[in-house]
């Protein structure tokens, strides 16, 4: 145990055999301990080294030559009379090792450090000095002469005290070197050798491009036309890289190659795609409401639908949120034909500031149309969706799917399947189309699908939709409608101007009432058109001044006679007439259930083109009847010998549903009990066996043909009293609702008292 001056070193760490100058005052001492340090924290082992030569500096500052001798494990440290720290030193020279682990890991450890010396490019010198090392010890120490370990490797490799461990040590530290060396190295070619392929690839193009110069050829400038746009583009990574690769074969194989027109193609729908192009979307749902009042009437569901997308967009872009790929919309709206569902989405595109696409699906039953064809085949295309992307010139257009329902199916696939993955949100983020073989990101289309009844539309498919009803519209709506729209629109189509033709609203209305009788506006506006018509032409001709006032005989004469009679009060005059509401494919309609008793071997004759559902509720009618006859007041064998006939007029039409079974009822028991119904009142409603109405759909739709055929009451199942709040307000209190559960109740409602006699 000696006691030595201690020197500390700072973030430095000297090993055994290193020479070391240091400007330092080392007095009279002969050997010093130095000791790493890093901040206020020693080394726990230091090195024993030399004074070999002290030495004045220029200016009048002391340094020291030091030789590092070996390890010393510092003791108890105390400060001498002249204010120097010393502390007790255990001198810890290195030990023989044991000879054969030793000489395996040295043999080990050398290999490594030649492979260092290789890729860093060692002159000899280095190589030469490391064999030359013959103890153990000495050559793990060589390790910590490598600018590439930190302090706290080196320190801990000078804190190794046995002699295997720090060899151990030393082989792992310089292993891990070498692994990143290699990668290094491996980085490096890699870099140069694409430097080099890209320069040999410049000067064979410009090799090529003087040979086509002087053959007359000038594909050369093609392809450069098709690299300068494959990279103003703006394409994902995945669709850069493959649009390279197609542009690198066009570039092989020249124009004279039959597939060089196949491939321009293909880049040429590839550079069709709008990849980086989005429309800056208008986020104010006040905005989007002002203009969806100012373009349509009514349909309050779809509006309140939109003005809530856009104040959901507004709040995640303005509080940060990220988008997610679920946030699509995929909106159906589903209705009658003419009441705006295919211009409700343009109106949707203006109040977002999106573009508009519109596809129609109808009929369209090749999955290639959605998909697109594959590149083997001749004359393939892209589907129809990517070609509504490069017509709308942005990725983030609306795109309105019209007539869904009527997609079909046939050998060459099924259209709706294919848009399975196009309308599902949670998977159009990657829609690949067949012929590009990319992934498209959808998720940002919004989709506005419409369809005239949902039963056609496969369940899959409907899944996936977020529906909206459109049920048509009230007498006042199509007067709204008319006046702001309709009768302005054909004006300016047949030639006139605004100043030149009045009309009124009352006649306007009486036009809707005596001449429609749709959900939509489809047909008033061709009224209209016929009577603008005959007002340009007498216009034309001089046979009229203008401006020209629309009056009842002007209709009349343009029109003819009135196409809709209120004819109610008509059918209902005698017993077994009741009047029924339905639901088709055009919107609510009326229907008149016909009752007659005849001699006969008994049973029950149909006709009017029933379907099942309807047959079944006239059998369940008349057993309901006859098991009841006493409680309706109906002489017990009324029906012997005798056969009932049920008949839905209108013949040539396909009808069915289930809630036609009151109305079959009530007029098989008007029929029987010889009490007319009443001819103010509809009714809907399925019946079972035990006298309980059963709830039915599209009651909205009900009601307004109600309303427009002149009825005042409609009988409703107790189970469809809430339905009643979606029916206008202005068509709720004009009209009376009886509210039933039971066929006691419906005929207590829709039967004129006995003895009560009606005026045909």
């Amino acid at each position: 145990m000696t006691r030595l001056r201690i020197v500390a070193l700072d973030d430095t760490v000297v090993f055994p055999g290193m020479p070391i100058t240091l400007p330092v005052d080392v007095g009279q001492d002969d050997k010093v301990l130095l000791v790493p340090r890093h901040g206020h924290t020693y080394g726990s082992v230091g090195v024993v080294a030399e004074v070999s030569e002290r030495m004045r500096l220029a200016g009048r500052g002391l340094a020291a030559s030091l030789t590092a001798l070996h390890r010393g494990v510092p003791g108890k440290a105390s400060t001498d009379a002249d204010g120097v720290l010393r502390v007790d030193v255990e001198a810890r020279p290195d030990q023989a090792p044991p000879g054969t682990l030793t000489h395996e890991l040295e043999r080990e450890y050398r290999a490594v450090v030649d492979e260092i010396l290789e890729l860093r490019g060692d002159d000899g010198r280095i190589r030469a000095f490391v064999r030359s090392i013959t103890d153990a010890g000495a050559l793990a120490d060589t390790a910590g002469y490598s600018p590439d370990l930190n302090f706290n490797q080196k320190r801990q490799l000078l804190e190794t005290l046995d002699v295997v461990e720090r060899l151990k040590l030393a082989l792992q530290l310089q292993r891990e070197r070498l692994a990143e060396l290699q990668v290094r190295k491996r980085i490096q070619d890699d870099v140069e050798d694409g430097a080099q392929k890209q320069q040999r690839e410049y000067f064979l193009r410009r090799q090529m491009e003087a040979i086509r110069k002087e053959l007359g050829e000038e594909d050369g400038s093609v392809v450069e036309e098709y690299r300068q746009k494959i990279a103003d583009a703006g394409m994902p990574d995945a669709v850069r890289e493959q649009a390279q690769r197609e542009l690198g074969r066009l570039e092989r194989m020249g124009d004279s190659n039959a597939e060089s027109g196949v491939i321009r193609t293909y880049l040429d729908w590839l550079l069709a795609v709008p990849w980086a192009k989005r429309s800056e979307e208008r986020l104010d749902p006040l905005f989007a409401r002002d203009v969806l009042d100012a373009d349509h009437e009514g349909l309050d569901d779809v509006k309140k639908r939109i003005t809530e997308y856009l104040a959901v967009r507004k709040l995640r872009s303005e509080r940060g949120m990220a988008d997610t790929r679920r946030s699509g919309v995929i909106l159906t709206l589903i209705g009658p034909p003419g009441t705006g569902k295919t211009s409700i989405g343009e109106s949707i595109a203006r109040a977002t500031g999106r573009q508009f696409v519109r596809m129609s699906l109808g009929g369209v039953r090749d999955e290639a149309e959605i998909r697109g064809h594959r590149r083997t085949y001749i004359g393939a295309l892209p589907g129809r969706l990517v070609r509504a992307l490069r017509d709308a010139g942005t990725m983030n257009p609306v795109i309105m799917l019209d007539e869904v329902d009527k997609l079909g199916a046939d050998w060459r696939g099924d259209p709706s399947a294919a848009l399975l993955e196009v309308l599902d949100p949670a998977q159009n983020h990657a829609f690949r189309d067949h012929y590009l073989d990319i992934e498209l990101d959808l998720s940002q289309v919004l989709f506005v699908a419409t369809a005239n009844v949902a039963d056609t539309i496969p369940a899959a498919l409907f899944d996936r939709m977020e529906v909206i009803r459109f049920d048509g519209y009230t007498t006042e709506e199509k007067v709204a409608i008319a006046r702001r729209h309709l009768w302005p629109r054909q004006v300016e189509r047949n030639g006139l101007r605004a100043e030149e033709v009045d009309v009124t609203d009352a006649i306007l209305r009486a036009i809707v009432a005596d001449y429609t009788r749709e959900a939509g506006v489809r047909q008033l506006e061709r009224e209209l058109g016929t009577l603008l018509r005959r007002t340009a032409t007498r216009i034309a001709s001089g046979a009229g001044p203008a401006p020209v006032t629309i009056d009842p005989p002007a209709v009349r004469d343009a029109l003819g006679r009135p196409k809709v009679f209120h004819e109610a009060a008509v059918r209902t005059a005698v017993p077994g007439v009741a009047t029924g509401l339905a639901v088709t494919g055009v919107g609510g309609d009326v229907l008149f259930v016909e009752a007659a008793a005849m001699p006969g071997k008994g049973g029950l004759v149909l006709t009017g083109q029933l379907g099942d559902v309807m047959k079944e509720s006239a059998r369940i009618a008349l057993t309901y009847v006859k098991s009841h006859a006493a409680e309706l007041g109906i002489e017990e064998h009324a029906l012997d010998g005798r056969e009932v006939h049920v008949h839905v007029p209108a013949g040539a039409i396909p009808k069915d549903g289930p809630s036609a079974g009151i109305t079959m009822v009530t007029a098989i028991a008007s029929l029987l009990t010889g009490r007319p119904v009443k001819s103010t009142i509809g009714m809907t409603g399925e019946v079972t066996l035990q006298g309980r109405v059963l709830p039915i759909g599209g009651l909205k739709q009900k009601v307004l043909a109600a309303h427009a055929a002149g009825l005042t009451e409609v009988i409703v199942p107790e189970r469809n009293q809430h339905d009643i709040d979606d029916v206008p307000a202005d068509v709720r209190d004009r009209m009376r609702f009886h509210i039933v559960g039971s066929v006691d109740e419906v005929l207590t409602a829709a039967l004129e008292p006995l003895g009560v006699a009606k005026a045909a």
